[in-house]
């Protein structure tokens, strides 16, 4: 038995994926650049179905090996430690923004210098106040990180499927809850993107949160389908895992930024 497997690894077979999400990643990337040259979306819309269409085909392959036994403990642990650091990855991706904004908040650019006549928020600039909606929101994305964690406990310590099920559809209707105030609220703000480097600051921290927000709004609509169909056990349950995971992690963003943009930065 020369080839028999004698490990715990799981050795993959030859995959088109990863050649078929470059090519969708660079025609989508491509046809943006077209687009904001007046060349029409339509390109980096090509490219944005095929990345969706790699993005399901290649998660469904990885259930598929779940399912087949093939998430051995040692590959269960580096699934782990893969998104582990992604979320790492994310942290570093969102401190840019909080860097760029604690800098303008602390050195404020005047027509003399930041030490002179800098002032923050920037002249004219009418800030949103955070006892209000967005104190609500943060509220809501709390509460929708705790019915995760309701459903994550029912899972593991009760094997309890109807909780499971009801946990992970609270934290998704709270999820969109919360996307829709947050829409709400950039169509009530008295400032806009363009033409100041706070509202800048603040559509790109905030706006880039909500787009993750959306991403784990999905990423628990898809746990919630797989729960449906009873894939998920109290040993075997790395997505759901990772969903929850990366709902905490917006969370705490989010809470970092009520507290820095909101509060402080008024």
């Amino acid at each position: 038995m020369a080839h028999a497997k004698n490990h715990d690894y799981h050795i993959l077979p030859p995959s088109i994926w990863p050649f078929l999400g470059a090519l969708g990643g660079f025609i989508m990337l491509f046809g943006a650049v077209l687009w904001m040259n007046d060349y029409g979306p339509w390109l980096g819309l090509i490219g944005l179905a095929l990345v969706l269409y790699v993005m399901f085909a290649w998660w469904s392959d990885v259930i598929d090996e779940a399912h087949a036994g093939d998430h051995t403990p040692v590959v269960s642990i580096g699934l782990r430690y893969g998104f582990i650091m992604f979320i790492m990855s994310e942290v570093m991706f969102f401190a840019a923004w909080f860097w760029s904004f604690f800098k303008h908040a602390m050195y404020p650019m005047g027509p003399l210098s930041p030490a002179v006549d800098g002032v923050w928020p920037p002249a004219g600039i009418e800030t949103l106040d955070p006892w209000h909606l967005p104190l609500i929101n943060t509220l809501i994305l709390l509460c929708s990180g705790a019915a995760a964690t309701w459903a994550h406990h029912a899972l593991v310590h009760e094997n309890n499927r109807k909780d499971l099920v009801n946990g992970l559809i609270l934290a998704i209707l709270l999820g969109i809850f919360f996307t829709v105030l947050q829409a709400y609220e950039y169509s009530e703000a008295a400032f806009g993107f363009a033409g100041n480097i706070y509202g800048a600051n603040f559509f790109m921290a905030t706006g880039f949160h909500g787009f993750h927000v959306i991403i784990g709004t999905i990423f628990l609509t898809v746990c919630l389908i797989r729960a449906l169909k009873g894939h998920f056990t109290p040993d075997k349950h790395i997505g759901f895992e990772a969903a929850a995971w990366y709902w905490h992690f917006v969370d705490v963003v989010w809470l970092f930024l009520f507290a820095s943009i909101y509060v402080w930065g008024r």
